[in-house]
């Protein structure tokens, strides 16, 4: 008799679930909201209520929490325990998609996906709480990140060689997209370790950037290094003179084959880049020659 009115509760319980806007989504909180309450009485060794020897502790009232699902968002009411406190182990769960979900959202507001898109894609998803705030508020980590990494001390490495060379990327500014030039400097330690230490964005190309650009490496603690390998931009080997006084400067063989390759005609570009690549490769100038 105890199974069949079991089964008339439950069959019962669908029946009002079927009628609500979101039939899932309110057998969904049904399910959760009894899975509260029996990890609350095998936490507390007894049911609410119960008189028992065994208990080892008492509950305190509810609390809302508001849980977003991919079903949907929905409001439970947890249970509050005195001592110890409780929270339910698939808001646990959720807060590992939670953490996915921020993520996701920055990797896409990188791409360029702009905030308002973004939230029409989360409503479709039946997430309500992200909104275009949040996902601004989300992308702030971002800039923290970025700002931390840009700023953080080479004091106590050395770079023997370091690369220099700059990328004209479109950004967006005060509501427009503009072009902008950013400084890239990649460095090798004395383990043979490849780093980019300065990731520079600047209005322009120039000898004054340049300059910038490393007085503020030598300002976060770099060592002046051995070996300095960019393209011949006019006045960047010069800068570099100023900035590392002592440091060679070689330019760069792929840039300098792209200079070359600009004078060549299309149809045999191929075939001369070959011949350079071979005499770049070369052993000894002997080799060359023949």
């Amino acid at each position: 008799m105890a199974h069949k009115k079991n089964t008339t509760n439950l069959t019962e319980l669908l029946l009002q679930c079927v009628t609500q806007p979101d039939p899932m989504l309110s057998m969904l909180e049904w399910l959760c909201t009894e899975l509260m309450e029996a990890e609350v009485n095998q936490q507390l060794g007894a049911e609410k209520s119960q008189r028992t020897d065994g208990r080892s502790g008492y509950r305190s009232g509810y609390r809302p929490r508001r849980l977003d699902t991919r079903m949907g968002t929905m409001y439970l009411m947890v249970p509050k325990v005195r001592q110890g406190g409780y929270i339910p182990f698939f808001v646990t769960e959720c807060k590992r998609s939670e953490a996915m979900l921020v993520q996701v959202v920055q990797e896409a507001f990188v791409q360029g996906v702009s905030t308002r898109k973004m939230e029409k894609l989360a409503h479709s998803l039946s997430i309500e709480n992200l909104s275009r705030s949040q996902v601004s508020e989300m992308t702030k980590g971002l800039n923290e990140q970025v700002e931390e990494f840009r700023n953080r001390s080479l004091a106590g490495t050395v770079y023997p060689v370091l690369w220099v060379d700059a990328l004209y990327e479109k950004v967006r500014v005060d509501g427009r997209i503009v072009s902008i030039v950013v400084l890239i400097v990649c460095g090798v330690d004395e383990n043979g370790h490849r780093d980019i230490i300065a990731v520079e964005p600047m209005t322009d190309e120039s000898r004054s950037s340049y300059g910038v650009l490393f007085q503020n490496l030598k300002d976060r603690g770099l060592s002046t290094p051995r070996l300095i390998i960019s393209d011949a931009h006019s006045g960047l080997a010069s800068t570099i003179r100023e900035s590392f006084s002592g440091a060679s400067w070689q330019r760069c063989k792929v840039h300098f084959m792209r200079n070359i390759l600009a004078y060549v005609p299309q149809k045999e570009k191929k075939s001369f880049a070959e011949t350079l690549k071979g005499i770049r490769l070369a052993p000894t100038a002997g080799i060359i020659l023949l």
